[in-house]
């Protein structure tokens, strides 16, 4: 028996997205903002989500492009309406699925910003040198290290248990989306930073101990709500580090490290298949992105750098 309202139909849809898919908690807080947009707009025009036609789900879309919302937020926001249509139709809640032949906006192909290794160098460093104590810088370091030397995303390296850090690891045991698990090696220098921070977060934690307080089961342990970093706070650190090693704040993000990872891996020769197991791709189309990158990087060096590529008001008559 179906839902009685669209805000049920869409709690049992996240729940059953959960449960049985195994969705991370922003893929639900994502899908939760979207529906909810799409039931407010139901609300407004008096449209039933158990009578939906195709014809009602395009006036959504029409309503969103009058918004000036993105074609990439108008492709995401029908993304979500196909899923849980696709989801009612197989539960049995509606007998079609209105949302199945209707055509998104499409998404704006942007290649993903990345940095050159000598800015990568200039945040590494700036680690080293930002954070009021020691053991701050330690832990900067460490995370910085981490995340370039992994390409991990930044969920999952604050939220790292401490227990995959332990013995001088080689390979990193990361869990990714979906509970998915890949193992990733760590460079000398993420090993030595590592190990610097183990004996410095230890040492904390087991004070804490003494002092009757839990010990914590993260690497990077913080007494927010989490028990760890968040993704925020990160964010505005290396927005700092940015600072400090002289690269300007809006070219550099969490995800920026990412991708410097994957294209430095490639520019370097490695196999586009071991990028993706790395990456925790699912898909091989994913990580191709990175080859328009290098390939969009190699042109420019082109056109600055060799002598026939030259600007023709630059040139003189003979």
């Amino acid at each position: 028996m179906a839902p009685r309202d669209v805000y049920q139909w869409i709690s049992t849809f996240l729940d059953a997205q959960a449960a049985e898919l195994g969705a991370s908690r922003n893929t639900l807080l994502a899908y939760g903002r979207d529906l909810k947009d799409f039931a407010a707009w139901m609300d407004r025009t008096n449209v039933d989500v158990a009578t939906t036609t195709r014809e009602d789900i395009e006036a959504y879309l029409i309503d969103c492009d009058a918004q000036g919302l993105a074609k990439s937020t108008r492709a995401r926001r029908l993304s979500a309406v196909k899923q849980i249509y696709r989801f009612a139709f197989e539960e049995g809640w509606r007998s079609d699925n209105p949302a199945v032949q209707i055509r998104g906006p499409g998404r704006e192909k942007r290649l993903p910003k990345t940095l050159e290794v000598l800015e990568v160098d200039r945040l590494l460093n700036a680690a080293r040198q930002t954070g009021r104590t020691p053991a701050d810088r330690l832990r900067n370091t460490c995370l910085m290290e981490l995340l370039y030397a992994t390409g991990m995303r930044v969920t999952e390296l604050v939220s790292l248990p401490v227990s995959a850090a332990r013995g001088d690891p080689r390979m990193l045991l990361i869990s990714g989306k979906g509970g998915k698990e890949r193992m990733v090696p760590l460079s000398p220098p993420a090993r030595e930073a590592l190990a610097a921070w183990l004996v410095e977060r230890d040492d904390t934690n087991d004070e804490r101990t003494t002092l009757g307080q839990a010990s914590s089961p993260f690497l990077f342990p913080s007494r927010g709500k989490a028990g760890h970093f968040t993704r925020h706070w990160f964010y505005q650190l290396i927005k700092e580090l940015a600072v400090t090693g002289g690269i300007a704040p809006e070219k550099v993000t969490p995800h920026t490290l990412r991708h410097a990872f994957a294209t430095h891996l490639l520019a370097n020769g490695a196999d586009l298949r071991a990028i993706q197991t790395l990456l925790g791709h699912s898909d091989i189309a994913t990580t191709e992105i990175y080859t328009h990158v290098l390939d969009a990087r190699l042109s420019e060096l082109v056109l600055q750098h060799h002598p026939l590529a030259q600007n023709e008001d630059d040139d003189t008559d003979p």
